[in-house]
């Protein structure tokens, strides 16, 4: 009886591979396919970034031997020039299949999952490439400028949504466009040392299982790959408090080093065939003209380094009042 499961699950993987296109194939894991459907996204906390050249990785739920178990979001120094295609489950003959990440040049297809922090569920909008250095959107990243002078404020829209997966009965309804199935085509890079040694510590840990934590993993993200006891670490949030429910960060109110409790699942994917985030070029050039704050404060510029403005404090997490999502007209 177990080599007839064996079989069958062997005969499903490969036809859900065939169902699969073409430029799809390099991200499917063969063999990581399940008939349950992934948990809904927890609702958790961005730690501060720790430096220039970190980017930010968003948790995900990863399976095992027979359970699901959360890899908390954490901040992965990047391969220079590359951003972060994150992976997504997504449907197919019958079962739901693991598309793995990786990082390239521009944005790939993953999955239309909306999971926050700049992964509208299209493209990137949390920060691009300009030579050697990284430039931070403060609206979606919790950073400080004391540390990181390369930010801007670019703000998207607030749109609550936990859906992890892709097709199947109540999965997200999109599909690659033809820029992300030419990124998907284009030279990558697959996930980092660090990366598999934080999946491989959160497969390791209890506590990360969802039939032991029912969807609310003690660890929601880490300040950096693999630091799941180290200062920062998020716990997940399964009711966001009354400044987030508001729409008011807890950088509005002055806590350096904050991330509003609702920021993963906070931003609204705009019409794939209109955003430019999803084939962004890594030597665009920086934001000169940035969004005000929900409270009046002075915009923050490309390079510099003194960001604070209309008393605002030196550090702060992102804002997310009164959003709305700016097409960038080619400009990154």
């Amino acid at each position: 009886m177990h080599k007839f499961r064996l079989l069958l699950c062997s005969t499903l993987v490969a036809l859900a591979v065939l169902a699969v296109p073409i430029s799809s194939l390099a991200q499917v894991a063969v063999g990581v396919s399940v008939t349950v459907a992934p948990p809904a996204l927890p609702v958790y906390t961005q730690p501060i970034c720790p430096g220039p050249g970190y980017v930010w990785t968003p948790g995900y739920w990863a399976h095992g031997d027979d359970d699901y178990y959360w890899v908390p979001g954490t901040w992965v120094v990047a391969p220079v020039g590359m951003l972060w295609t994150p992976g997504y489950w997504g449907w197919g003959a019958g079962v739901y299949l693991w598309h793995a990440g990786y990082w390239g040049p521009h944005v790939g297809f993953y999955g239309g999952i909306n999971y926050g922090f700049g992964y509208t569920g299209v493209g990137y909008a949390g920060g691009y490439w300009r030579g050697h250095d990284f430039y931070y959107n403060r609206t979606v990243n919790n950073v400080s400028v004391t540390n990181i002078h390369n930010t801007y404020n670019k703000t998207i829209i607030n749109n609550h949504t936990s859906v992890s997966y892709n097709g199947g009965h109540g999965g997200i309804n999109a599909h690659a466009t033809a820029a992300e199935n030419a990124a998907a085509r284009e030279r990558h890079v697959t996930a980092t040392k660090e990366q598999m040694q934080h999946e491989h510590t959160a497969r390791g840990n209890r506590d990360q299982l969802a039939s032991v934590n029912h969807g609310h993993p003690t660890f929601a993200s880490t300040p950096k790959a693999g630091e799941f006891n180290g200062h920062g670490a998020g716990k997940d949030s399964a009711t966001p408090s009354h400044d987030a429910r508001s729409g008011r960060s807890a950088a509005d109110r002055g806590h350096p080093g904050s991330a509003n409790a609702a920021q993963n699942n906070a931003h609204a994917a705009p019409s794939r065939e209109n955003h430019q985030s999803s084939h962004q070029h890594v030597n665009s050039q920086p934001h000169l003209e940035s969004a005000r704050n929900s409270y009046g404060g002075s915009s923050d510029h490309g390079k510099s380094g003194n960001a604070s403005g209309g008393g605002r404090g030196e550090s702060h997490g992102p804002q997310l009042g009164s959003e709305h999502y700016e097409r960038s007209n080619g400009r990154h």
